[in-house]
Order: C-alpha cells, then structure tokens, then sequence
C-alpha cells in the first residue's frame, strides 16, 4: 500500500515588496493534498499587519487597511498557522517570496524559521518544464486550460487553489486509482471534440464476461480427423507414433 504524502498549496498577500522594508502578511491561504489529491481541508488567514498597505500592492490584491482592521494580528494567528502546515512540504509558486514573508514573519512573533528545503517552488518546476515559455501562474493556467476567470485580483486562497490544479499537471496530472478488481471496469475509448479516439476515455461498469471454454468439441474432432484422411503421411500421425 502506497504510504500517505502530505502537501500544503500556500500563497500570501502582503503590504508591499520585501519584508526588509518592514512590510508584512496580510493573507494566508493554504490547503492540503493527499497523494497530490485535495482534501478539503483549508486554512484561510486575514491578519491585521499594523502599518499602511503600498498603493501599488492594493491594487493587486484590493485589500483595504480598513478591511483588516479588526483581522488578528499575525502573533494571534501563527500557532494555528504552524498546526495546520506541520512539517510537510510546502508548494508555492516563487517560494522565495513567500517564504521571505514567512520566516520574517515568524522572526517577530519569536518562533523558528521554517527551513528553505520544506518548499517546492512551481516556478522553478515550470521553468525546468518549458523552458523558455511564460511561467507566470495565469499562464501556467491558460497551458493546462484550467479556469481561472474567476481571478480578478489575486487573493492568497483563489491561487493556492488555482497552484494546486497547476502543481498536479506540473507533476504528472491526475492519475485516479481506478481499483480495478474482480468487480466491473471497462474502458472505452471515444473521440472527444472530433479528436482521436485514444485521447479520450469514459469508465463505464459492468459485469465481466465469463470464460470463453477453449476445449474440442466432437464436431470440431471429426472434422479434424476428416481433414487427416485427405493428407498423405500427415505430421499428427507421425508424433503420434513416435
């Protein structure tokens, strides 16, 4: 049995640029793959970051100072950040930046930085990829033709959500345990959108055919025999007699 691999899609939202210049977290967003699969489990953070958000950064994610302004404060918020991440491996896309924000982030609030090793950044897996190709998230999702017209603005939860269906592509896409067993499963092919019938496929269930009997019936023996008589020195009759 293939043991449980436990992932967090993350992204945040900050108020600007680098935690150098003092700016902070304002959203989390993260949620769980099992087996690259995901459950449903989410965690969903707004944090009140104590300072103003840069104009510019507003306007990329159109979170307000006034929204957050009754939000936690990222000190109130981290121990159940840390629960719900562990020590699983975190996806993101750009990790660097996210992880800068993090650890800073972590720092003040006088808790351990989280090792650079426990992230997998999709940008660099979509670079090794496609080389040469656009690697922006709204790009991956235009190549994998996933939907992602919902995304007006960026918010930390839409796109973990959006990374999560990129992250599977990028590894593979989904492979389903389609536990075939002594039960029902036949695969048909059928051509989708005028394509060829072996890009597209449908399950459909039903009882297994029996066992075809292979043995000689006396009708196909006498014919056999008949056909014998017609040769001269047949090769049956001579392994027969040796």
């Amino acid at each position: 049995m293939t043991d449980m691999v436990r992932e967090i899609v993350l992204d945040t939202e900050t108020t600007g640029l680098s935690p150098d210049d003092g700016h902070r977290i304002i959203e989390i967003g993260a949620l769980e793959l099992i087996n690259h699969m995901p459950t449903g489990k989410k965690c969903h953070l707004y944090i009140n970051p104590e300072r103003e958000i840069d104009v510019e950064a507003e306007r990329v994610h159109g979170i307000s100072g006034a929204f957050l302004a009754d939000k936690p404060v990222f000190t109130d918020i981290v121990d159940e950040f840390l629960d719900f991440i562990q020590n699983d491996k975190l996806i993101i896309h750009n990790a660097p930046f996210d992880m800068g924000f993090i650890n800073a982030e972590l720092k003040w609030a006088g808790k351990t930085p989280l090792p650079a090793d426990q992230a997998i950044d999709t940008l660099v897996m979509a670079r090794k990829k496609f080389p040469g190709a656009q690697a922006s998230l709204d790009a991956l999702c235009r190549r994998f033709a996933i939907d992602n017209s919902h995304r007006d603005l960026h918010g930390a939860l839409i796109d973990a959500d959006l990374l999560a269906e990129v992250y599977i592509e990028l590894t593979g896409g989904r492979q389903p345990d389609l536990g075939l067993g002594a039960s029902q499963v036949a695969m048909t092919a059928t051509p989708a959108d005028g394509a060829a019938a072996t890009q597209g496929f449908t399950i459909e269930t039903g009882p297994l055919r029996p066992a075809r009997p292979h043995a000689v019936s006396a009708a196909e023996k006498e014919a056999h025999d008949a056909f014998i008589e017609t040769i001269s020195d047949p090769i049956w009759r001579q392994s027969s007699e040796t």
